[in-house]
């Protein structure tokens, strides 16, 4: 498989605004084949490979802040997940498993071998069967901000107020079709208060927000998709349970914002990782890369030294648009 074509306007590299000063320079946008599906892929970089697994109700875009500093040591791939973006929308694929397999082939077609991977929101839950599932291929694994279905514990029904308005969607996520039917021509309401309940006390700024809104109202297929893989929550929980059994022993770092989940996520990877380092960011809330891009950044490039700095492995023959493996 190889990079299929290069995508302009609107979610894509060209079509996004307030980018970082040289970003377009480094990185461009590329539609990669995937198997059933073509990913959305933001590229770019020198070194070993990067895969960066975005939350929701984000995209790509979501990393631009720390892209380009990360790029200094790395090959970036900042993808959109199936179903959200310039990525396909199909109808089914959205468990954990499936997921993780669309960015094996993303990262095949980029001739990378192994790699290390940082997934936030519902990009942990990717990055986590990534890791579990194709343990030869992830070195190293950054996580934020989010639970594991079938491995945190449950939240309780009944939320304590100040969790309601950050927590309330998870279930709403899961519904089949009503949430669409209610969100649709509602969309600054819903994803609104959405970003504006998760930030904490540092708010994204209006024009992102608005970026982010506009994306995800673009289509019905937009919209429908976002929800998706809430909705096989299900049989990511039952995936997770066969998980859980084999622990990952690369080394793991659990990222929280102390305005939101904090140190939640180091205990949810002690219960499947032998070697977990925990990062709490203060005055920081669930959008680590928007509201902390300069502690992410210096907190990454510690982690990632020793990948970073291992023995390059030349590959055979690269693929397009990849980089030298690792």
């Amino acid at each position: 498989m190889s990079p299929s074509s290069t995508p302009e306007g609107p979610g894509s590299v060209s079509g996004a605004p307030g980018l970082p000063e040289g970003f377009t320079t480094t990185f461009t946008s590329r539609h990669i084949d995937a198997g059933d599906v073509r990913v959305h892929a933001v590229v770019g970089g020198n070194g070993p490979g990067l895969l960066l697994i975005h939350g929701w109700p984000g995209s790509w875009y979501y990393w631009r802040l720390v892209m380009p500093a990360l790029a200094r040591d790395f090959f970036v791939v900042a993808v959109d997940q199936r179903g959200i973006g310039l990525s396909d929308k199909p109808e089914t694929g959205y468990d954990a498993g499936t997921l993780a397999g669309d960015l094996i082939a993303v990262m095949d077609a980029l001739g990378h071998q192994q790699f290390a991977v940082v997934g936030v929101d519902t990009g942990m839950l990717i990055g986590y069967a990534l890791a579990a599932d194709h343990s030869d291929r992830v070195i190293r694994l950054a996580v934020g901000e989010a639970p594991l279905p079938g491995i945190t514990p449950s939240i309780p029904l009944i939320l304590p107020d100040p969790l309601v308005d950050r927590l309330w969607h998870i279930p709403f996520n899961q519904l089949k079709e009503t949430n669409e039917k209610l969100v649709r021509g509602r969309e600054d309401i819903f994803f609104g208060a959405e970003f504006s309940a998760s930030a904490g006390a540092n708010k994204l700024p209006d024009e992102t927000v608005r970026y982010y809104v506009e994306e995800l109202a673009s289509t019905p297929e937009a919209l429908h998709g976002c929800f998706q893989l809430y909705r096989a929550f299900g049989p990511t929980a039952a995936q997770n349970e066969e998980r859980k059994i084999r622990r990952l022993t690369m080394p793991v770092l659990a990222m929280g914002g102390a305005e939101s989940s904090g140190g939640m996520v180091a205990d949810t990877m002690k219960l499947v990782a032998d070697d977990v380092q925990s990062l709490v960011i203060p005055d920081c809330g669930h959008w680590l890369a928007e509201q902390a891009p300069d502690q992410m950044v210096a907190a990454l490039t510690e982690f990632l030294a020793p990948f970073r700095d291992a023995p390059v492995r030349v590959p055979d023959a690269e693929p397009e648009g990849s980089a030298p493996q690792r």
